[in-house]
Order: structure tokens, then sequence, then C-alpha cells
């Protein structure tokens, strides 16, 4: 199993959704980094099940407890470590599920990777669970970033068919985004969270659940960062993306709709401002040749509906080799969407500090040269 990540800031995440604690393991922070761990409370909040209509309601606190480098305050240089217990498990919901597989789960794949060995329960290591360690990563690589003028947020793009306005992505900003982060679901236009609550609610009672995208922007990132082919922005963060289970569709800038464009329209004109090179547009979602360009990053990510419902399902149990119809029970999300939004951040967030970190031991490595 490849529980890794990063060529700088190295991530080795651990644990299962029923087990007695997940958590994960960075290495790369520099000695002596402040860290706020309130600023870390707020943002694993953001993602706690249990405290919205549109969530799961299994309760749990997800309060970080860091068992390693840090001491006073500030990293020591040893691998920061932070595990979150799971205190509120229900375990005999999912004791039929050992053998029947949950259509649109990773059950039958695990099974079949790991010849039944996997935990079960809850998902177990393929949970959408373990996307809490990745939030505790995300805030600490916030803080890094943040020393270097980056801010991120996003905002739910889209749930079913209700589509939000989109970031401009040439103006949007800072504050815009710091303000995205205080709301429990964030939105440019506030008007639709009624309609997009109903729809979630509707399809609760049906049994069902929904979708949606979430766009994400990054602003303050200097040009120069990334590289082409496999170090490319968007590889990086792509792979990072793909590693939250309900991720099924990444793009950047106008994304898939580039495609039906002219070059002349397609491409981002440039000119002078502030002795600085900037894009009149940002079609490309600041990121070109697999390199940052100056201009604001722009991301959205498509999450598939929730796939554990109640409705009756095809499905097979595999102790008999037989067909068998399923109703899944337990305590699930109707939609993902709104808890996901401070994950996304997270990921880009990740994703950016270790290839700023990557920019910067070439840059140092190239003043050495010098």
């Amino acid at each position: 199993m490849r529980a890794n990540f990063g060529q700088h800031f190295k991530l080795t995440i651990f644990g299962e959704s029923h087990g007695p604690a997940i958590g994960i393991v960075i290495d790369g922070i520099p000695a002596g980094t402040p860290i706020d761990e309130e600023a870390v409370a707020r943002q694993m909040a953001r993602r706690a099940p249990g405290n919205d209509p549109t969530a799961t309601a299994r309760k749990e606190a997800d309060r970080v407890k860091i068992v390693s480098g840090l001491f006073e305050g500030r990293t020591t240089g040893a691998p920061l470590c932070g595990m979150i217990e799971n205190t509120n498990t229900r375990s005999g919901d999912y004791a039929q599920l050992r053998a029947r597989m949950r259509p649109g789960h990773a059950d039958y794949a695990g099974h079949v990777k790991y010849g039944g060995f996997n935990d079960p329960r809850g998902g177990g290591h393929f949970s959408g669970r373990l996307t809490a360690p990745l939030v505790f990563a995300g805030s600490i690589a916030r803080q890094l970033l943040g020393h270097r003028g980056v801010t991120i947020g996003a905002h739910i793009a889209a749930i079913g068919g209700i589509e939000d306005t989109r970031f401009d992505p040439v103006r949007v900003c800072a504050d815009e985004l710091r303000a995205l982060q205080g709301q429990r679901f964030p939105l440019l236009d506030p008007a639709l969270e009624s309609p997009m609550r109903e729809l979630v609610e509707a399809a609760r009672l049906e049994q069902d659940s929904t979708g949606g995208v979430i766009e994400c922007a990054a602003v303050g990132v200097r040009a120069g960062i990334g590289s082409p082919f496999f170090g490319s922005v968007e590889s990086v963060v792509s792979q990072l993306a793909f590693s939250v289970p309900a991720v099924k569709a990444i793009e950047f800038g106008d994304g898939s709709a580039l495609s039906g464009m002219r070059g002349s329209r397609a491409n981002d004109a440039m000119h002078m401002e502030d002795g600085h090179v900037r894009c009149l547009s940002n079609h490309n979602g600041g990121v070109t040749g697999g390199i940052t360009n100056g201009m604001p990053i722009v991301m959205r990510a498509a999450l598939k509906p929730t796939p554990s419902i109640g409705r009756v399902q095809r499905s097979v149990d595999l102790s008999t080799s037989s067909d068998v119809q399923l109703s899944i029970t337990g305590r699930h999300d109707p939609c993902i969407v709104p808890r996901a939004v401070v994950v996304i951040e997270s990921i880009l967030a990740i994703a950016l500090c270790d290839l700023a970190m990557d920019d910067a031991s070439t840059h140092a490595l190239q003043s050495e040269t010098i």
C-alpha cells in the first residue's frame, strides 16, 4: 500500500475509519517554524462531521493531538505527527458488509487487492474519514505558505444542478478567500444556500445522495513554481486531489471548455502592471507549461454522490457467490460537498507547499553554483 506523498513536504497517512485513531506524519518542515494550533483547530472544525444537516450524524470532535515534532509552539525538526482519535464508531452497522459489496465503494476492489484482509468497517483505510489527516497537513502547509503571502480559499461551485457564481479568475483576492473560510456553507451567491440545502434534503428523504463541484483558488503565488511534465503544478495537485475518495474530475482555469475555444481567445494576453508581468485574462488558471505564471491559481474538483445510500441496490455476496439486494444502514452524508471544501483547499495547500520547497531548494543550489 502506498501511503506516502511529497518530495520535500513529505506525508505518511495512517489509520482506518473505525480503528482507534487516524493520523498523518509530516516530514521536511524546517526546525523552529512556529505552528498556530488554534488555527489548525479552526480548519479541522470546518471538516468535522455532525455539525450540519447535509452531513453525517456521526459526531467526531476531530481534535488533533500532536505527538511528535513540536515543542513550545515551534517545530523541532523531527517528523510532525498528528493523531485524531475515533470516538464515535458504530461498527455493527457494517457487519453485513464483510461479504456484501457496496456499489460505488472500494469494497470489492480492496477485497481483491488485499485478499480480504482489509478492514471493512466504515470503509477502513478507504474511507473519506481519512481526509481529516489531510486537513491537518493542509493547515500546516497553509501556515508555511502564509509566510510567503499565499492565501487559499474555496466555495461550493455546484450541488446537483444548482450552480454558484464562479470566481473572477483575474481579480479574486485574499480578502474574498478568507471570508469564504469563515462560512459554514461557503458560496459567492448566498441566495443559493436555501435551494441547495433543499436539494440535499430531498435526496436524503428519498434515501439517496447528491454530488457537486468545489472551486478553489490561491492568490499570492509567485511565478516560476513547478516544472514541466512530471512535476507540473497540475499533475502534483491532481495526484493529491484524486486521493480524496469522492473526487472524479479536476480542471484548471477554463478546463474542458478550452477545447472549444480558438487560440486567440484561449491565450492569456500579457501586459506590464506596476513593473510586473500580468495577464489580461486567466483562462489557463494561473499555470502554463506546468509552472505558475503569477496569476491566481483557479481549479475545480468534481465530487460524486456519496455511494452509501439507503435505497435498495443490486450487489453480490462473496461468501455465497450470489446476487443480493443491498440496503445500506448507518450514518452517511447525503452530500459530502460542504465538508469537502476545506479538504480541497488543503490539497492545494499541500501541493503548493511541496512545489514551493522544491523551487526554494533549486534556487539555493543555483545560488551556490553561481
